[in-house]
């Protein structure tokens, strides 16, 4: 079994879409390991999204990550990476594959409704960023 660290990002919290993107994920297999709602702060934000602090988009990224209320998850299935980003789809909305939650629920390459995390060792931090052991089921 493998873990992921995914976010449900303000956009699609804001939008109401929490439901429907939290059902998409058990009907997918997953496992809940462990939920938080979160309000990052900007420099939590930024702590988050450091390995891009050098890329153009990082401010706005940062910005819109601290405007309102994410859910934090950690999930858990067979080759769980894979399948979340799989299940999340292409980080453009406009690119994405039909069916998947981006091309639903995102309205743009920023505000595209989900994150997920692209390798064991990205999970294995991003998940210590948001929980702790003992807060994981």
């Amino acid at each position: 079994m493998e873990r992921t660290l995914a976010i449900i990002k303000p956009d699609a919290v804001a939008s109401r879409l929490a439901g429907a993107i939290l059902q998409r994920m058990e009907a997918g297999g997953f496992e809940l390991r462990g939920m938080r709602l979160v309000h990052l702060t900007r420099a939590e934000a930024e702590g988050f999204y450091a390995v891009h602090r050098e890329r153009p988009f990082f401010d706005s990224l940062t910005a819109f990550m601290s405007s309102g209320p994410a859910i934090v998850l950690t999930l858990e299935a067979d080759d769980a990476i894979r399948r979340w980003r799989e299940l999340m789809g292409a980080t453009d909305p406009g690119k994405a594959a039909p069916g998947t939650l981006r091309r639903e629920f995102g309205t743009s390459i920023e505000r595209n409704a989900t994150h997920g995390s692209d390798a064991p060792e990205t999970a294995a931090a991003e998940i210590g960023y948001f929980f702790r052991g003992v807060e994981l089921g």
